[in-house]
C-alpha cells in the first residue's frame, strides 16, 4: 500500500502574521531570546555581580575575574558593557594626611630604594589612615607583606598613637612569625619613630626603613592599599560607630582583600592565592610567572 504524504503550503512569518492580524514583533517575542541575546544578558549579569562585590574594579580587573569564572571575553567588550550600564563611576573624596614628621626622633634611610623583594616576610610596609565617623574620626594602622600585598596585621582605634601601631605590629608578628632580618618600612610618622615602636622592632631583629619626608611614593604599596580600602569599602558605607567600622573593615580586609580581590601586580591573583603559588614554586625550586622583581621605590600596584 502506497504511503500517503500530506503537504501544507508554506507561509512566511510576515504573511502568516498578516493573515492572523498579529504583529511580527509579538511573534518573535513569543519565541524567546536567541542564544546570542541570552549570552549577552548572562554576561551583563556576571559583570554586575563582580562590580557589586568589588566596587572599585575597573574593566581590566573585571575582565580577569570573568576569565577566572570561565567567560572567554575580551577587555574591549567588557569596557563597552560597563559604559552602557554606567558601571565605571567611582566615588572620590579628598585625601587627608595623617603623618606628623615634625619630631626630634631618629630617622632611618630607605632600605627598599634598591632592594629587590623576592619572598614572603622579607619586607613589610606599614602606614596609618583616618576613617570618618558621624562626629569624630577613627584611625587604622595596617602592615602589608611587600611581596604578596597581603595585609598581615591591622588595628583600629579612636586614638592615633603608638599603642595603635604597636597593636597592628603584634598582630602581624603573631600571624607570620618572621625571621630576624625582616625589613620594616614606614613613613617618618612619630608613631613609627617612637622609642617603644623602634625598641619592639629591634627585639624582633627587624631592619628599620623609612620613606623620605614628603615622598609618599616611597611608601606606595601602603598608600595604594589605603586608596583601595577607601574606594571599595569605606566610601560606600556610613559607619555610625567604631564597632560598626571595625566589623566592616575586618570583613573587607580578611575575607575580600586578602582572599578574593585580584591584584594586577600579582598576575591578577588575590594575595592568599599568590602566597600559595609562591610556596609551591619555592618548594619546587621554580619561578612564579608574572611576578615583577623591581625595586619597591618604583613599584606601583
Amino acid at each position: 500500500m502506497a504511503e500517503l504524504v500530506v503537504t501544507y503550503p508554506t507561509l512566511s512569518i510576515r504573511r502568516l502574521c498578516a493573515a492572523l492580524g498579529l504583529s511580527r514583533s509579538w511573534w518573535y517575542a513569543c519565541q524567546g531570546p536567541s542564544p546570542p541575546e541570552t549570552e549577552a544578558v548572562a554576561l551583563r549579569e556576571s559583570i554586575e555581580d563582580i562590580v557589586l562585590a568589588f566596587p572599585g574594579y575597573g574593566y581590566r580587573r573585571v575582565t580577569h575575574e570573568l576569565h577566572r569564572r570561565g567567560w572567554p571575553v575580551n577587555a574591549k567588550r567588557v569596557l563597552r558593557v560597563m559604559r552602557e550600564e554606567s558601571l565605571l563611576c567611582q566615588r572620590q573624596r579628598r585625601f587627608v594626611h595623617t603623618t606628623d614628621s615634625r619630631h626630634g626622633l631618629r630617622s632611618y634611610p630607605n632600605l627598599l630604594r634598591e632592594h629587590v623583594v623576592h619572598g614572603l616576610n622579607q619586607a613589610w610596609v606599614a602606614d596609618l589612615t583616618y576613617i570618618r565617623l558621624p562626629t569624630t574620626f577613627c584611625y587604622l594602622a595596617a602592615i602589608l607583606d611587600a611581596c604578596s600585598r597581603r595585609v598581615v596585621g591591622w588595628e583600629l582605634s579612636s586614638r592615633i598613637d603608638t599603642d595603635l601601631t604597636l597593636a597592628a605590629l603584634e598582630r602581624a608578628i603573631a600571624a607570620r612569625q618572621p625571621a630576624p632580618g625582616l625589613i620594616h618600612h614606614s613613613d617618618h610618622g612619630v608613631q613609627y619613630a617612637s622609642t617603644r615602636y623602634v625598641t619592639r622592632l629591634a627585639e624582633m631583629g627587624a631592619q628599620i626603613s623609612m620613606a623620605a619626608v614628603g615622598h609618599a611614593y616611597e611608601n606606595a604599596l601602603a598608600e595604594s592599599f589605603f586608596a583601595t580600602l577607601k574606594r571599595e569599602e569605606v566610601y560606600l558605607h556610613d559607619y555610625r560607630t567604631l564597632a560598626e567600622a571595625e566589623a566592616n573593615l575586618e570583613h573587607f580586609i580578611d575575607a575580600v582583600y586578602n582572599h578574593k580581590r585580584l591584584h594586577s601586580s600579582l598576575g591578577y591573583r588575590p594575595p592568599s592565592e599568590f602566597e600559595a603559588l609562591w610556596r609551591t614554586e619555592r618548594d619546587n625550586d621554580g619561578f612564579l610567572e608574572g611576578r615583577m622583581h623591581l625595586p619597591l621605590a618604583v613599584v606601583r600596584s
